[in-house]
């Protein structure tokens, strides 16, 4: 995944940071890992280098980049952010109340982002993300909605836009608003807008050519709520990198203008949400590749590009370590699936075999997460796991666990927890936590990023370098 040694790698990047430092920006990357602090990224480092049996870290590429530093995320409202206001903050550079997209604290005031700044001075513009594109963050680039819950209405403020393209996993509203009332269906709307509809990267092969503004979702018979997580997608699944490498090149094609592109690699936030750390992990990884297709980009255009990294705020509270000062990593290599994808087994199992024993769920959970067989189980963690499969294979009560984005098994839980735990890996909450965020930065106009920042700093830090009215 990273070709160069760290040391010529730097000397490097900063080189060209150097010289190109004054430039103003012709092509703008603008990257968020949704739920992606400090400890997100850490984590991935010492796990990247525990595979290669070292004690230390093995950087992604935006850990190299010449700039980083990083910011505040609280909202006008809370101390703790949601999507919503601080998908806003990125994208306006105003605070505001959680759960307000693009729109003042009062809910009256349409605020106008850096996307729309972009599009006003003549550069393509397009928004993706790898969770439904009328999510919170995407939403904030292109909708101003008084609810992030506003699915229709926020979707067909993408008509309105005239943005050139479009990624994600589809939409969760077609046709219905907020208040129950049934609608033009939104394919319709986009059609009418001049937007051409796309399902999976063949189909997007397939229309290119003939498409000026594009909207590419998954996939028809795939879920629109989001991608498939990283670890759980197999091969012709779409995913974060070929969404980014798709839009990149159909925002090229017949401009000479330039583009400003806002990535959002959405599910860091949901494993985090989960507290399920290899997932996370994965995801990060995932982000990663995505910025490897812009740092591909930015070396053959380094005079002209701007590259940022940052997140929306910290989801979960993740910790390296619980008590132990030895750090296990390599254990989560053992995690074959999502905590999701492992639910949806047991799920079927305790639904179509009520009667399979706890020797049997432990030969199901040993396969998909190493326990027992690659792992030491004690006696305690064990019982809570046994706990869980007694309540929910042999009293039927309390069989799930809610976090913001699943409805898990509860003993798929505790298992994931067990392995967490085994790895020295803890979190605080399931929810977002105030955790400061990264910010990194490569290219022209990056020296503007060198101070620790609030969140509403970095669309305004943008706009300075590319000399965009925002």
């Amino acid at each position: 995944m990273i070709k160069r040694t760290l040391a010529t790698t730097f000397f490097y990047l900063a080189s060209l940071s150097i010289l190109f430092a004054q430039n103003k920006p012709k092509y703008i990357f603008y990257m968020i890992g949704d739920g992606m602090g400090l400890n997100q990224v850490n984590s991935t480092e010492v796990y990247l280098a525990d595979l290669e049996n070292r004690i230390g870290l093995k950087p992604l590429v935006f850990s190299l980049f010449p700039v980083a530093t990083f910011a505040s995320t609280y909202s006008l409202s809370n101390g703790i952010t949601d999507s919503a206001a601080g998908g806003t903050a990125l994208a306006v550079g105003s605070k505001t109340k959680n759960g307000v997209i693009g729109m003042d604290s009062t809910q009256t005031k349409p605020l106008k982002s850096i996307a729309y700044a972009a599009k006003e001075k003549g550069l393509k513009v397009g928004i993706t993300t790898s969770v439904s594109i009328d999510h919170a963050t995407p939403a904030s680039f292109y909708a101003h909605q008084t609810s992030r819950n506003k699915y229709y209405e926020i979707a067909t403020d993408i008509a309105k836009s005239n943005f050139d393209f479009f990624g994600g996993s589809g939409f969760l509203n077609h046709n219905t608003t907020a208040s129950k009332e049934t609608a033009t269906p939104i394919f319709t709307l986009f059609e009418k807008s001049g937007y051409t509809l796309a399902f999976g990267k063949s189909d997007y092969n397939r229309l290119k050519t003939k498409a000026d503004k594009i909207i590419l979702m998954n996939n028809k018979d795939t879920d629109p709520e989001s991608l498939k997580f990283a670890i759980d997608q197999k091969d012709g699944d779409l995913n974060l990198k070929e969404i980014t490498e798709v839009a990149i090149e159909s925002l090229t094609k017949n401009n000479d203008k330039g583009f400003f592109l806002m990535v959002e690699g959405g599910k860091i936030d949901w494993s985090s949400h989960s507290n399920d750390a290899a997932t996370t992990l994965h995801e990060v990884v995932d982000f990663n590749n995505s910025v490897q297709a812009a740092y591909d980009f930015y070396l053959k255009h380094p005079e002209e590009t701007l590259i940022i990294i940052t997140a929306d705020h910290e989801t979960g509270g993740m910790t390296l370590g619980n008590g132990s000062s030895n750090l296990n990593f390599k254990a989560l290599v053992n995690q074959k699936v999502s905590q999701g994808e492992l639910s949806k087994i047991i799920t079927k199992i305790r639904v179509e075999q009520p009667k399979t024993t706890w020797e049997q769920i432990k030969s199901v959970l040993a396969e998909n997460l190493g326990l027992w067989t690659k792992i030491k189980v004690n006696e305690r963690q064990e019982k809570s796991m046994f706990q869980a499969y007694e309540n929910s294979f042999i009293k039927h009560v309390n069989a799930t666990e809610k976090s913001l984005y699943a409805n898990d098994e509860k003993l798929v839980a505790e298992a994931v927890k067990t392995l967490n735990e085994v790895a020295n890996i803890s979190w605080a909450s399931g929810n977002h936590s105030a955790g400061y965020v990264p910010v990194y930065a490569i290219g022209a106009g990056s020296e503007l990023f060198t101070h620790k920042m609030e969140n509403t700093d970095i669309p305004k830090k943008i706009a300075q370098a590319a000399e965009l009215s925002l």
